[in-house]
């Protein structure tokens, strides 16, 4: 059956609003971290567990995408997902301790891990062959902008009405989301198993590997950080309640611009894209990290730009490396992307909280910015290895589906 123009278009777009409030939900805790350690009795650094263990479960249900696909279609998966994230969600702002939010968001992490697995698969289904890519890029600008955007939203609303408001307009945007699927979002039946594309020969491709230990290290670099990034906002000088949101959003501002530089760059110099973005990324970590609080407002807000700038590129860029790379291994390279992904989230606020009880503050910052060398020097290796091969500009489709050897 022929689809609309307009209906592929509003499909995808729903799915973007849909990664928005999934990952948006799964960040949460980061922008209210103060608040529900001040409500619950719990330091910030436990708070920051809530993080690690939502991304360790989503990182396992993750794996259930490649066999979920094959039996469930992909319309009512959506939906089924984003009503557990909303339940998730209600279930975070009415619990009365630490132990029960814990749970909660357990039960949201379950949903996590499938629905980014599956959901840029999705989008390419759906959007004609042509134009695979500028869907893909719009429903990965979701979870992009969950990650810039999110927090300082629900930072904003936990300020105005507290953080368990928050959670409760993240359930209801989940709620309208799942109906707006079941609206727009096309039946696009089961998917058929190809021999020769589970996980074990995503495992035995060094491209792959490379792409997945990059994110890895990139992963925990930013959320060893940025778990903290709010009290870490707190103690500069002069600050105020209203201009550490302003803060927050200064960052999200500047993930924008990360999208729009990777619209016009990504196509053709995706390898030195990435590469530029670790760079900067680890320069920013690393002044914030070594004079801290003494920096001016200023120079924090423009640290925190780069930074956002350079995460939010690198998001984009990474998931659409695998995209682009995985050719007939699309379902499980993404369902293993998505596991390292939030394996290293996890692992990075471990990190982080280390270096906080550690150094400080300052610590998270330091400990990140050392995170993204070894990514650095992995990336350029690789790039020395295949000097003689454009692979990441002009190469075909079927150049860049084939295993490296």
């Amino acid at each position: 059956m022929a689809v609309s123009v307009w209906r592929i278009w509003s499909a995808v777009t729903v799915l973007c609003i849909a990664s928005f409030a999934m990952v948006t939900s799964e960040f949460a805790p980061i922008g209210l971290l103060s608040q529900i350690s001040a409500d619950l009795a719990q330091e910030p650094a436990t708070v920051g567990l809530s993080v690690t263990l939502y991304a360790w479960i989503g990182a396992l249900s993750g794996l259930l995408a490649n066999s979920l696909s094959r039996w469930i279609g992909r319309k009512p998966l959506m939906i089924a997902l984003m009503l557990i994230l909303a339940a998730s969600n209600a279930l975070s702002a009415i619990a009365p301790e630490f132990s029960a939010l814990l749970g909660a968001r357990a039960v949201g992490a379950l949903a996590h891990g499938v629905f980014w697995a599956t959901v840029a698969a999705t989008a390419a289904l759906i959007a004609p062959a042509r134009q695979m890519g500028l869907a893909t890029s719009i429903v990965l600008g979701g979870i992009t902008l969950a990650t810039v955007m999110g927090v300082p939203l629900v930072n904003l609303v936990g300020q105005y009405d507290g953080w368990r408001t928050a959670f409760a307009c993240l359930a209801l945007l989940c709620v309208a989301s799942a109906g707006a699927i079941a609206l727009v979002v096309p039946d696009l039946g089961l998917v058929a198993a190809a021999p020769g594309t589970g996980y074990a020969a995503v495992l035995r491709r060094r491209d792959l590997l490379i792409t997945f230990a990059i994110t890895a290290l990139t992963a925990a670099a930013h959320f060893a950080a940025y778990t903290f990034v709010e009290p870490f906002i707190s103690q500069v000088r002069d600050i105020t309640p209203v201009l550490i949101a302003a803060l927050l959003f200064a960052f999200g501002a500047a993930g924008f611009i990360g999208n729009l530089l990777s619209a016009i760059f990504i196509d053709r110099y995706l390898k030195l894209f990435i590469l530029l973005a670790l760079i900067a990324m680890a320069g920013a970590l690393l002044t914030l990290g070594l004079l801290g609080p003494e920096l001016n407002l200023l120079a924090v807000a423009t640290l925190l730009m780069v930074w956002g700038v350079a995460i939010s590129a690198l998001f984009t860029g990474l998931q659409t490396w695998v995209l682009r790379i995985a050719g007939a291994h699309t379902v499980p390279a993404t369902a293993l992307h998505t596991a390292v992904l939030n394996g290293a989230i996890g692992l990075g606020v471990i990190i982080g909280g280390g270096a906080l009880e550690v150094i400080g503050l300052r610590g998270a910052m330091l400990g990140a910015s050392m995170v993204i060398v070894p990514a650095i020097v992995l990336l350029v290796a690789s790039g020395a290895r295949r000097r003689a091969t454009p692979a990441f500009s002009s190469t075909t489709e079927a150049d860049q589906a084939r295993p490296e050897v």
